[in-house]
């Protein structure tokens, strides 16, 4: 092998690896909210767990970031160790269709078989990706574009590996490195190697079906190698939970488990079957060829599958024997930053802390809502931790969506993270508002200051309408639907006008000596902070209405809402009989 073909064998790994990273990562922006949806439902039983491991895998042609995905949701607390098994089955499987799709480079043949060689349909997918990507300006189209292209490359690279090793067919000290690979020890140590250091098991494998196309890899060398390949894909989950979790190492090692102890009962196998069964002693001396490779590595899969999947809880067990149960766990938090490098899982991740920030927000605003009747200490003291706690999702969530922001997201991401970062701003403004409203019950307390009996049945109904719109906002968050947000802004009108209504009736209080001017600074501190929540509400509707028109123009929205929305003055008018005072 001369200078000429190693350097063609170099230029075609950099090519066939660039492209696999570029068609993956395109794969995953294009899947966008589809993505973000099979993401969001991981966590059920571990058959559907197999299932929605499988897609995603599928989806993003990576096996080592659906793990690595894995090991981040785990160590976040949204998924638990016995979910994880499945999802983490199923991306095992996933990996396999990568192989196939390189198949395709070892077919031979003339006429109608002409048109499935890479050489035949490689270039006009690169034409079409190429005008895609440059000439159209549609996001979407353009990472259609970008995945054609990737793909595109893939296979010149693959071809051009292939053909710079065509050569060694001839060659006996190749043919002799390969019987060597047959050694069961050898030939796995060498294929966990080479993908622990590419890190993807998908271009390994379709390295070795490269090298195939020289006719001098039999199925004895292919096999121990195929499965040190998928033992070699662990090392990427494995380096990721460095520092995570306990969890979160435990989900490394069940998927480390998984491939060492297949490996360890499928490759005695194979050799018994080969040296007692006549058929596997004549397959086992059969070349291979793409075809072969990916038809092995499928079938080892599945085999491993059938043999591990009702065994799940043992592996569970396994990593929990691993790594035990000794002090507290430190390493386990709210948003890792490992799913950053998958922006759909980061986005799940972020909706689901955001959901617990919103369900702490107006639960701390009821309270308080509560305390204007009935003072409790105890629960003012929660009410002050809970604000303290909304502050750090705040922060955390606030610095975590600015790095995701920063990871080249599609555009229905970066909107999508935009969105949060507008709604976290609001739901830490409803607490605030708990706390200042708690304030005031207190200096009225310790005053003793009292409002009149018909300034507390006016509160009542203003009180009544706030809570109402807080529940509003917490189903139009977490529905992210245009018809639940379409009731916050009816009723935010009406608490509008019933904060002037009650200001109003106030000065009449006042003028008529009922009322004291001291006990009137704390009611307008209260009114206006109800009003203000109920702007934040509002405010949170109307995002979640913008993003279901693709539209960030909150004010415009809202504005063509009161003046141009038959619906809006019909909810208006139910609101406000319903809180008349």
């Amino acid at each position: 092998m001369g200078i000429s073909e190693i350097l063609a064998l170099i230029g075609g790994l950099c090519l066939f690896l660039f492209g696999m990273s570029t068609m993956s990562s395109s794969l995953e922006k294009s899947a966008g909210s589809r993505l973000k949806t099979i993401l969001g439902n991981m966590t059920g039983n571990p058959v559907k767990g197999f299932v929605l491991g499988l897609i995603v895998t599928v989806v993003i042609q990576s096996s080592s970031a659906t793990t690595v995905m894995v090991v981040g949701f785990v160590n976040s607390g949204i998924m638990t160790l016995s979910q994880s098994v499945g999802v983490i089955m199923g991306a095992n499987l996933g990996a396999s269709v990568t192989s196939w799709l390189l198949s395709t480079s070892g077919i031979s043949g003339a006429g109608w078989l002409e048109i499935f060689k890479p050489s035949s349909f490689t270039p006009v997918l690169a034409l079409i990706g190429i005008v895609l990507f440059m000439f159209v300006k549609s996001q979407k189209k353009k990472d259609i574009g970008a995945i054609l292209l990737g793909f595109s490359v893939l296979m010149f690279g693959m071809e051009a590996m292939s053909g710079s090793v065509s050569g060694l067919a001839d060659d006996p000290a190749f043919g002799s490195l390969f019987t060597m690979f047959s050694n069961p020890i050898i030939g796995v140590l060498a294929g966990l190697t080479v993908t622990a250091i590419i890190q993807s098991s998908g271009a390994s494998v379709g390295i070795l079906q490269a090298l195939s196309l020289t006719g001098k890899i039999t199925c004895a060398s292919a096999v121990p190698i195929i499965m040190g390949q998928n033992i070699g894909t662990c090392v990427t989950a494995m380096l990721s939970c460095i520092g995570a979790g306990k969890n979160a190492r435990r989900a490394a090692i069940i998927h480390l488990s998984f491939n060492v102890i297949a490996t360890i009962i499928l490759l005695p196998i194979w050799y018994i079957l080969e040296s007692t069964v006549p058929m596997f002693e004549a397959l086992a001396k059969t070349a291979t060829n793409p075809l072969i490779i990916a038809i092995i590595h499928t079938v080892f899969k599945i085999i491993a599958l059938m043999i591990l999947m009702p065994a799940n809880k043992l592996l569970v067990k396994l990593a929990y024997l691993l790594v035990p149960d000794k002090g507290e766990d430190k390493n386990a938090v709210l948003l890792d930053e490992r799913l950053l490098v998958t922006p759909p899982a980061a986005l799940v991740r972020s909706k689901a802390v955001i959901s617990d920030m919103a369900k702490l927000s107006i639960g701390s605003m009821k309270k308080s809502l509560g305390l204007i009747y009935n003072y409790d200490p105890a629960l003012a003291s929660e009410i002050r931790e809970e604000e303290g706690e909304v502050d750090k999702f705040e922060d955390a969530l606030g610095s975590y969506l600015v790095k995701l922001s920063a990871q080249g997201l599609s555009s229905g991401d970066s909107r999508e993270a935009t969105k949060m970062l507008h709604l976290i701003g609001d739901f830490e403004r409803i607490s605030d508002h708990s706390v200042n409203i708690l304030e005031s019950i207190e200096e009225a307390n310790d005053k003793k200051y009292s409002f009149t009996d018909d300034a507390k049945r006016d509160l009542a109904v203003l009180t009544s309408a706030v809570s109402e719109i807080l529940d509003l906002t917490l189903a139009s968050f977490e529905s992210e639907t245009v018809e639940s947000a379409s009731l916050v802004e009816p009723l935010e009108q009406v608490i509008d006008d019933l904060k002037e209504e009650l200001r109003t009736r106030h000065i009449d209080r006042l003028q008529k000596g009922e009322c004291t001017i001291e006990v009137g600074f704390i009611w307008s501190d209260m009114l206006t902070n109800l009003e203000r929540v109920a702007d934040h509400c509002s405010n949170i509707a109307g995002c979640e209405m913008d993003m279901a028109q693709d539209n960030l123009n909150l004010h415009e929205s809202l504005s063509h809402m009161k003046l141009d929305d038959g619906k809006f003055k019909e909810d208006y008018q139910k609101y406000a009989q319903k809180y008349a005072i």
